[in-house]
């Protein structure tokens, strides 16, 4: 069982929750030692007196600021500990935040809150579900290992998930520190809509156990070959940039032969009878012949229309009844990716935790009242 790296109690209005925290990743990235190339000797880091070239004890050591010119401002670890904010136990909830008006470039850790006591649970359970049913995060600040930190507490499955964030002054602007930025507005329409259309074809649902971490699968390949004196074949090499002129060309392809694979999918699944994953299949190739394969296609029947059938669905909802019957049988063949899509642009609150069932019914529903609205 994982050990808690942090206790204490989470602040909401007048509810305390004594909690304690617990790290929600891993790292799993190969180590490796340092050796002098052609022995067998170990290369170490050793903590030294650049003048007297001796080592030196931890507990001997302070730290500097460069103030430039070779000047310093020398601070005790004691001095440190005085002027660091507090040696707070609580999480203090400040406000609360629709999650999607945070940008993602703020988050940087996640981590697990759990009740410290069983006798806690009913408390914390309210939180996950009062949160969940908003869908709002809550913003508060904590001291952890002498150091503060901002954090986003929200509702996870089951569980309270504290995220760290990042501060505004830690976020860079990328016009000031990327000098080759492209001016707005030089893609052509026609290129646009393509890479749209491209877009579209590819959406799919969100599922994060489609993906592993395929570099640290072929470095563990590579020890092993190695090992047992096997020729280690090299991995190829990557694709040449696409020309300006061939650019359309490239978008057109790849968009083709979307349409093929989803269309040979759609024939695998009406033998199969049901659902199945799709043939992985050429998606198309740029100028210089390289292919792109397609993914698991969730609705075998639907072959890059799902744009079509969105507005045929909203022209349908507008009419009345027997138009909202037509539109009710086309909702069902969207997935969830694109019906997200649909309830963002009639502002369904708290959509991001709805399933597609309750997705489906959200639109539907929310595209009754607007035909009531409008015809009242």
């Amino acid at each position: 069982m994982a050990r808690a790296i942090w206790s204490g109690a989470l602040n909401f209005g007048l509810v305390t929750v004594p909690v304690e925290l617990y790290s929600a990743t891993q790292d799993h990235t190969i180590h490796f030692r340092q050796f002098q190339r052609d022995t067998s000797d170990r290369i170490r880091y050793r903590r030294v007196n650049e003048r007297t070239g001796e080592e030196v004890p931890y507990d001997q050591i302070v730290k500097g600021y460069d103030l430039g010119g070779d000047e310093y401002v020398l601070i005790e670890p004691e001095e440190l500990e005085e002027v660091a904010p507090g040696r707070s136990r609580t999480i203090d909830i400040d406000a609360f935040v629709d999650l999607e008006e945070i940008d993602p470039v703020y988050f940087q850790k996640t981590y697990w809150l759990a009740p410290a006591k069983e006798e806690f649970g009913r408390a914390y359970s309210l939180l996950i579900d009062a949160m969940a049913r908003t869908n709002r995060a809550g913003i508060a600040r904590f001291v952890m290992r002498g150091k503060e930190y901002i954090a986003a507490v929200r509702a996870g499955d089951g569980v309270l998930v504290l995220n760290t964030l990042l501060f505004p002054e830690d976020i860079r602007v990328p016009e000031q520190e990327i000098s080759k930025l492209p001016a707005p507005g030089q893609a052509r329409e026609k290129e646009v809509d393509m890479a749209v259309s491209l877009i579209e074809s590819m959406a799919e649902e969100w599922n994060p156990e489609e993906y592993h971490d395929t570099y640290t699968e072929r470095v563990l390949q590579l020890i092993d070959d190695k090992r047992a004196g096997r020729t280690i074949t090299p991995a190829e090499q990557p694709r040449e940039a696409t020309k300006v002129v061939d650019l359309f060309e490239a978008l057109s392809r790849s968009v083709e032969g979307r349409r093929q694979g989803a269309g040979q999918a759609a024939g695998d699944t009406g033998e199969a009878g049901g659902e199945r994953e799709a043939d992985r299949t050429a998606a198309g190739s740029t100028s210089g012949g390289t292919a792109r394969s397609t993914r698991k296609e969730s609705k075998a029947g639907r072959t890059g229309s799902a744009k079509g059938t969105r507005e045929s669905a909203t022209r349908s909802r507008d009419t009345g009844g027997a138009g909202r019957s037509r539109a009710d049988g086309e909702l069902s063949e969207l997935t969830k990716g694109e019906l997200d899509r649909m309830a963002r642009e009639l502002d369904v609150k708290g959509r991001s935790k709805m399933n597609r069932a309750e997705l489906e019914q959200a639109v539907r529903e929310a595209g009754g009242k607007g035909a009531r609205r409008r015809a009242s």
